[in-house]
């Protein structure tokens, strides 16, 4: 062995050995590396928790929990721990400081890993970390590097990769539609296209995740596939390169009528302001005087985003929304920085069970300011905001550093010391809306009860109530259309469709789409296709059941049910369609003809909106 090499890695440990010495850690020499990996993943993890979490916490349940963490999933439940370091009976523990916690739970871990040589100590440690975060809010968790990886790719707002929406169909990729601008779409790889090969290899029997992981790589890279296109007898082959492939956060913008302007905003990410203020323009430029915003099932994202958003709709100097820790330095308040370039038009949002947390910053401010109206559903109620930190191995924790507040003072988290199951699950168990927010606000005590710029009453403690409200549409949850969607008939019907009339069909409309929107029809004939696609699916019409019976993987349904509910999985179809040929952005515009009757309700309010903004400028003085 070369004196290097035996140098190197006695460096490497002395490296890390003294990052703890200066973090007061005591330790001893250890060989494996991985052991110096999890251990020093377990001191980040407390450290970042008990200098950053917004509350108080207790070190020494801080560590219980941990070590409880740490053995309770070992692969030999019948391991006597008594007496050991890994004991949880906690006999006389002296935990008071970070020093003590760590060098408890170093003893703990070795005493498993030198003792029981099979464990897998990177779960453990995992399990102990994640038994850490079951004291903490439900917002504050660990998150494995591969699924952080994601995570930073979705709010980055781009990944690398060919540019592809896809689905594995009968063992083979199918590109649904390429994105467009990016390098397949470039290359003229089509919708329906099948990807069999993969860099000369069969491509045949990938997982969704596997296709990913190929198709996926660093910007400028290259990637042969081999591709089979219906109704072309010879294999297509393309060399694509690789590049930068845009994750848009804006699903849709279009006008609903001459006038109305309707944005759907999927999650707050690094460029969702930016994507809404292109938005915003294109749909001023085409006449937009007032603005319904879908903040409908977005579950929130980058706080500075929603503040930017928010800005746009105010005259410089008003509060937006304010965050309060027992840290000085997660503890602020934010306002509006310049007169919003939309400050004047009429808004509506949206909102339903699944608006949380920066939905619900940007829905609050435009509720307390009386400044629109709030439509749908009370929202879950996520009033916390978190900060993410990477751990040694990539790996990240997300930690509640602060609670935020809506400019009256309202804070919209909603209760969790019932435990992280029960808050997850607690949207489920609401009632129908109307009784749902008739039931909440029964129980806000007079604390949570605030006032909004005007004097109207508005309330904490549970999400935003909003000013009109519209229960659930349940048309889209039909037992056929379940079935449907579940068995992916619809999907298959439109693969087949555009697969045998694909040509004519992008002929006739492709530079069409609002006569698409307008005009199409699927024909009696194709709807006679679709039933027996339905029946191939075990879907049975039968004279024994009066209404929609779902038992085991067959649909029974009564003689003419089919024909009652065939408007339903018409419009999906339809929607389907629109999204294989034009992509995601067409898809909103056909499902919302259809079925949505928020927007309907909603259409039906500007009178108001107008009679708002006049009450809340009588109220404050504010023209």
């Amino acid at each position: 062995m070369s004196l290097r090499k035996f140098i190197a890695p006695n460096i490497a440990i002395l490296v890390v050995l003294s990052l703890f010495w200066l973090a007061g850690i005591d330790s001893v020499v250890r060989t494996d590396n991985s052991d110096e990996t999890n251990l020093r993943k377990y001191l980040q993890t407390q450290r970042r928790i008990l200098d950053n979490y917004v509350e108080p916490v207790d070190i020494k349940e801080l560590h219980k929990r941990s070590i409880k963490g740490l053995v309770r999933n070992l692969k030999d439940s019948t391991i006597n721990l008594a007496n050991t370091p890994a004991d949880t009976t906690f006999n006389n523990l002296q935990v008071e400081s970070l020093r003590s916690s760590f060098n408890h739970f170093e003893r703990a871990y070795l005493y498993l890993s030198n003792n029981y040589p099979d464990e897998n100590m990177d779960a453990r440690t995992e399990d102990a970390i994640r038994s850490m975060f079951s004291m903490l809010d439900p917002h504050s968790v660990y998150i494995e590097p591969e699924a952080s990886e994601q995570i930073e790719e979705e709010f980055a707002g781009k990944f690398q990769g060919i540019g592809i929406q896809f689905n594995v169909i009968q063992d083979t990729i199918t590109v649904v539609t390429p994105i467009a601008g990016g390098p397949s779409d470039q290359l003229g790889i089509m919708s329906g296209d099948r990807i069999i090969r993969i860099d000369g290899k069969s491509a045949i029997g990938f997982s969704n995740d596997k296709v990913r992981k190929t198709l996926r790589g660093p910007k400028g890279t290259e990637v042969d596939v081999t591709i089979k296109r219906p109704h072309v007898s010879e294999l297509l082959d393309f060399t694509i390169v690789r590049d930068d492939i845009p994750l848009y956060t804006v699903d849709t913008s279009y006008l609903l009528d001459g006038k109305t302007g309707y944005i759907k905003i999927n999650r707050f990410a690094a460029t969702t302001h930016q994507e809404f203020m292109d938005a915003m323009k294109k749909l001023s430029d085409e006449g937009m005087n007032r603005l319904v915003l879908d903040l409908r099932g977005n579950p929130g994202g980058y706080l500075s985003q929603a503040i930017a958003i928010a800005e746009e709709f105010f005259p410089r100097g008003t509060e937006l929304v304010s965050t309060k820790s027992r840290h000085t330095r997660f503890t602020s308040s934010y306002f509006s920085r310049r007169d919003g370039f939309f400050k004047e038009k009429p808004l509506i949002i949206l909102v339903n069970e699944g608006s949380a947390s920066a939905s619900e910053i940007v829905s609050g401010a435009i509720q307390d300011h009386d400044r629109g109206l709030i439509v749908g559903r009370r929202t879950f109620g996520k009033g916390l905001v978190q900060q993410q930190y990477e751990l040694a191995d990539s790996s990240n924790i997300r930690v509640t550093i602060s609670k935020y507040y809506t400019p009256s003072g309202r804070l919209i988290q909603k209760p969790y010391k019932k435990g992280r199951e029960e808050y997850a699950y607690e949207i489920s168990h609401r009632s129908d809306a109307a009784t749902d927010i008739e039931e909440f606000i029964s129980h806000v005590p007079d604390s949570l009860k605030k006032k909004t710029d005007a004097g109207r009453t508005v309330y904490g403690g549970g999400g935003i109530v909003p000013d009109h409200i519209v229960k659930e549409d349940t048309s889209q949850s039909a037992a056929v259309v379940n079935f449907m969607r579940r068995k992916r008939v619809g999907f298959d019907f439109v693969r087949y469709y555009l697969d045998e009339n694909g040509s004519t069909f992008r002929s006739r409309w492709e530079n069409n789409f609002e006569g698409f929107r307008r005009e199409f029809e699927w024909t009696d004939a194709h709807m006679e296709t679709f039933l027996g696609m339905m029946k191939e699916n075990n879907l049975v019409i039968t004279n024994e059941v009066s209404e929609p019976d779902f038992e085991s993987d067959t649909l029974y349904i009564p003689p003419g049910h089919f024909e009652e509910v065939e408007w339903m999985p018409r419009g999906f179809m339809k929607a389907e369609l629109a999204r294989q040929v034009w992509g995601l952005k067409a898809y909103y515009p056909v499902i919302n003809d259809v079925f949505d009757n928020m927007i309907e309700k909603a259409m039906n309010l500007w009178d108001e909106v107008h009679a708002l903004r006049e009450y809340a400028a009588n109220q404050t003085g504010i023209e």
